[in-house]
């Protein structure tokens, strides 16, 4: 079975950010080739959806959403999702496949396998892609387009239905990635929910502050760019971090030690401070140029060589030696080295130089 000779209908139950987006790009994809029908709690959300084109019918009893239906995408917070499969269970065509979009898997995996039954095939979904703002006023057909969709098959979901889902998958422009349900909740929460504590709790420690009304007219684009994950839903994040609490807390955990780190350095080292500072700008454009980095052993990316350039004709001694020069800035960190020596910063800036050189040397040789 493939997306094209699946039966013809596909039902999305919840139609929020994500819902209304996959009824968009769905429909923009396929046109009149598969039906859309689309469930919501509030009839007002799913009349909207079916105005903007993301819906051919808006479907307000659930059993009925799902009668005949091919595809199930189950796109409500994860906390719901197991009243929904209840509901639906008796309600499935036999072969259908049941997916789902919620952030957390191990969960929603133990409830497929209670509450569905076997004559159909559940593969466990969740996107890589959202906004801050959410509701399906904020739909965008193109919100899934080059993004990771994490997928994790059931044991028993059939060959045939685990082909369709990518097929889907690929139809509204998302890479498919096969995680195992722990992987996967371990790798997001490390790159999706600690960033949404983050930002949550920058917010809230500026917000709290006595003196909030003077901070506030100075909270430019770093402040908005860094907290804007405290706009999402509350109630979704209240879902993930309920059924993902250890592997949250595991990053949670990691990220204090690292702060702590920092801490260190911003308090007396500042050598290692601005090298830090190096390799994490190094680290991140390279991760920027390319999102999904080469597996041990294999070759790095590219590095930008404006910075390589930098770096190399002394950069870090220069910023260091300036600093040095400001009384107070830097504590003293022992004898100066003698005459000739190359001081700290400058073996700092050798190592990055050489290291620089090499991923240089590698990205010449592959071109």
């Amino acid at each position: 079975m493939t997306v094209h000779d699946s039966p013809r209908r596909l039902t999305i139950i919840g139609l929020g950010l994500i819902g209304g987006s996959l009824g968009l790009a769905i429909k923009a994809a396929v046109g009149d080739r598969i039906e859309v029908v689309g469930h919501s709690r509030t009839r007002a959300s799913a009349n909207k959806a079916r105005k903007m084109g993301a819906l051919d019918k808006a479907e307000h009893n659930l059993p009925r959403a799902v009668e005949g239906a091919g595809i199930v995408i189950v796109c409500t917070p994860v906390l719901t999702i197991r009243e929904v499969f209840e509901q639906i269970a008796p309600h499935l065509a036999e072969g259908a496949v049941v997916t789902d979009v919620g952030s957390t898997k191990q969960k929603v995996m133990e409830w497929a396998a209670e509450m569905l039954p076997r004559s159909v095939s559940f593969i466990g979904g969740h996107p890589m892609a959202g906004k801050e703002t959410q509701g399906i006023d904020n739909a965008d057909a193109g919100l899934f387009r080059g993004k990771p969709y994490i997928l994790c098959p059931a044991v028993d979901a059939h060959q045939d239905a685990v082909k369709a889902l990518v097929g889907l998958v690929q139809l509204i422009g998302a890479d498919p990635v096969f995680l195992e349900p722990k992987e996967h909740d371990q790798y997001a929460a490390a790159v999706s929910h600690l960033p949404l504590v983050l930002s949550t709790a920058l917010f809230t420690m500026a917000r709290a502050s006595p003196a909030w009304e003077d901070i506030a007219p100075l909270a430019s684009s770093g402040f908005h760019d860094v907290s804007r994950l405290a706009s999402g839903d509350p109630q979704m994040s209240h879902d993930i971090f309920l059924t993902n609490r250890d592997a949250a807390l595991h990053w949670l955990d990691r990220i204090q030690k690292e702060l702590d780190r920092y801490r260190e350095l911003i308090e007396g080292d500042p050598e290692h401070l601005l090298e830090t500072l190096a390799r994490a700008k190094i680290d991140r454009d390279d991760f920027l140029a390319q999102p999904r980095p080469t597996r041990e052993g294999e070759e790095s990316a590219n590095v930008r060589e404006e910075l390589m350039s930098a770096l190399m004709g002394g950069w870090v001694a220069d910023r260091v030696k300036k600093a040095r020069g400001l009384p107070g800035l830097i504590k003293d960190g022992g004898p100066p080295p003698a005459e000739g020596e190359p001081t700290r910063a400058e073996r700092i800036a050798e190592d990055i130089r050489r290291d620089l050189e090499k991923l240089e040397e590698k990205r010449k040789a592959r071109e």
